[in-house]
């Protein structure tokens, strides 16, 4: 689990891919956030050397969530989240069809398409609690995420719904293929805590 405990523009932790992948035609992203804050605040930010939001997501207030790819956004209205408990968060972009789709506790949102179809390219920079603005940079105080961060799985592909459910409910399922929570690579810069809980401590799954 990693606490930020601050507001900043400088504290992050930088994840390592477990592959040297270039090109993703399908994406997965999962994890777990806790935050007293309902002002807007990245949970994920994954930027590219000519696209600095390819795949981010942002909750701009309680309730609403963000999805860009590729530089282009969709919002998601109504996903009943709660401050001061864990929420599970997981977002999907398929470049085949340009659907994308969250899950909010198990809730699903409605799916909504990007006109961007195919593939985004170039070696990833991935980053936690600030949003990049530029290649690894242009961390922005006002965005920069307060609370705990844990249990952040990357897939290169679209889970299942039933792939999805295991992980909302914390039940056996398979880690990210490029990031996986249980062998993590990281760099921390700054006022960033990392403790080692078990999952059955620290999460109330809705």
């Amino acid at each position: 689990m990693f606490t930020f405990p601050v507001a900043s523009n400088r504290n992050h932790v930088r994840l390592i891919p477990l592959e040297n992948k270039s090109n993703f035609t399908a994406i997965t992203v999962c994890l777990r956030a806790f935050s007293d804050l309902s002002r807007s605040q990245v949970l994920f930010s994954l930027a590219l050397p000519t696209t600095p939001n390819a795949f981010l997501i942002i909750k701009p207030k309680q309730g609403n969530y963000e999805l860009f790819v590729g530089g282009q956004n969709v919002e998601f209205w109504g996903l009943q989240d709660e401050l001061n408990v864990w929420n599970s968060v997981c977002a999907t972009w398929d470049g085949k069809t340009g659907l994308s789709q969250l899950w909010i506790n198990g809730n699903p949102s409605t799916r909504k398409g990007f006109s961007r179809l195919g593939s985004l390219s170039g070696h990833p920079k991935i980053i936690l609690g600030q949003k990049q603005d530029s290649y690894d940079g242009g961390f922005d105080i006002e965005q920069s995420f307060v609370g705990m961060l844990t249990d952040v799985h990357m897939w290169d592909s679209v889970l299942s719904l039933a792939e999805i459910a295991q992980y909302m409910h914390d039940e056996l399922y398979q880690p990210g293929n490029i990031l996986n929570w249980d062998s993590l690579e990281y760099s921390k810069t700054g006022y960033v805590i990392n403790d080692c809980v078990k999952s059955t401590q620290k999460l109330r799954i809705v």
